[in-house]
């Protein structure tokens, strides 16, 4: 390197980021900011490996070593504290190695709620994970537990924000009346468009909770946004979801995991292709090529899952290529493609209806299909359950 340009390059890294154009998260606003809002308190953190600041340290250590606070606790969501676990594998409380900090798991005995005895000690409990953006991801749920539980036992609610990846668009039905379940909590539609701390105001508001509650807003970014241009570290947020075109697609494509269709599970291209033995591939791909579904195009590609539905077994199937995130709509693409799997496959294709409520959030999708409706009918129901919601949602909204 030519010495004489290193003061000039040393200038460039000192320029502050935000005027880089980077999105700050609200960890990285916490520590810009010198972790003024925690000092002195004895702080709970719930978080998981998602959870980077914008040098890709993740917040347990940045935490750590803050030095103005106590990290007294960590709790860790679904996929563990690591996030390697597959979903729905319950995990062991346990201490983490570096920190010494007792790691409590929220997604094993105790049913994902913390319990008095984790809140006791504690004065503020603070969430900082990466959603993508689907009412039945799990990650805001375990949010909106240990907000009811903190307002309970009287501690304070911080949300460091992050973004919602695949921006502010609203998909799909909100979720009817009777329909409780840890993938089915939220009274919003199924591609919900809301950041973490959005919907911590949302669930605080219609539950009239008694929380002390701050968010820690993002800086540098807007509702157009999709996770890749902001700048931040990616990690995987669970094993399946393993980049910015299966968090887009997986609102939709996540439905079928309520049908006997695979989505991937156990091959390279998880939530970016959908599949079984018994598939009409061909009819189903260029048919769904036809509908005028914007951002995505479609091609046939036989593949094995190595687990999960039809292991070990070939299957034909339809692979999605991702043209324009902003875009996508899966929740229409969920509805086309099933559609015709109707059509073309009849039987062979069975939806769980219980299972498929939760997941869409309301019945709409199967009593529609079994009355041989097709998928625009289908669609424009998914809005009129959702017409209320939109305008209701405008007063929680953090960011343009």
């Amino acid at each position: 390197m030519n010495m004489k340009t290193l003061p000039a390059l040393l200038l460039m890294l000192a320029v502050p980021v935000c005027a880089s154009g980077l999105t700050l998260t609200g960890l990285d606003v916490l520590e810009r900011d010198g972790f003024k809002q925690l000092a002195g308190k004895r702080v709970g953190l719930i978080t998981n490996h998602s959870s980077v600041d914008l040098n890709g340290l993740n917040a347990v250590d940045v935490f750590y070593k803050a030095g103005n606070f106590k990290l007294a606790a960590i709790f860790s969501p679904e996929h563990g504290f690591r996030g390697t676990e597959e979903g729905g594998v319950y995990i062991e409380t346990s201490t983490d190695p570096v920190t010494g900090v007792t790691v409590y798991s929220l997604y094993g005995k105790n049913k994902q709620r913390p319990t008095p005895e984790m809140l006791k000690d504690l004065d503020v409990l603070v969430f900082d994970i990466q959603d993508i953006g689907a009412r039945f991801y799990t990650y805001l749920t375990t949010m909106g537990y240990a907000m009811e539980e903190a307002a309970k036992a009287g501690v304070a609610f911080m949300v460091l924000d992050r973004p919602n990846p695949i921006g502010g668009l609203v998909e799909g039905p909100v979720l009817e009346p009777g329909i409780s379940a840890f993938t089915a909590y939220f009274p919003v539609p199924a591609r919900h468009g809301f950041t973490a701390g959005e919907m911590a105001l949302f669930h605080k508001a219609k539950l009239d909770l008694k929380l002390d509650l701050a968010v820690v807003k993002l800086e540098n970014w807007t509702r157009a946004m999709t996770f890749d241009q902001t700048g931040i570290v990616w990690t995987n947020p669970s094993p399946n979801i393993r980049n910015v075109d299966a968090e887009v697609l997986y609102p939709g494509l996540g439905c079928f995991e309520a049908t006997n269709v695979s989505v991937g599970r156990g091959t390279d291209i998880p939530f970016l292709w959908f599949g079984a033995p018994w598939l009409e591939a061909g009819k189903i791909a260029k048919q769904l090529n036809k509908a005028g579904l914007a951002g995505v195009k479609f091609s046939t590609l036989r593949l094995t899952p190595a687990k999960d539905v039809y292991e070990g077994k070939p299957c034909e199937g339809v692979k999605i290529e991702v043209t324009d995130r902003a875009a996508v709509r899966s929740l229409d693409l969920f509805t086309h493609a099933a559609y015709l799997l109707r059509k073309y496959n009849g039987k062979e294709f069975v939806i769980k209806p219980v299972e498929m409520r939760k997941m869409t959030g309301s019945g709409d999708l199967y009593d529609l299909l079994q009355k041989e409706a097709g998928p625009a009918e289908i669609i424009a129901a998914f809005e009129t359950s959702s017409a209320a919601f939109m305008a209701d949602r405008k007063k929680y909204l953090l960011y343009d």
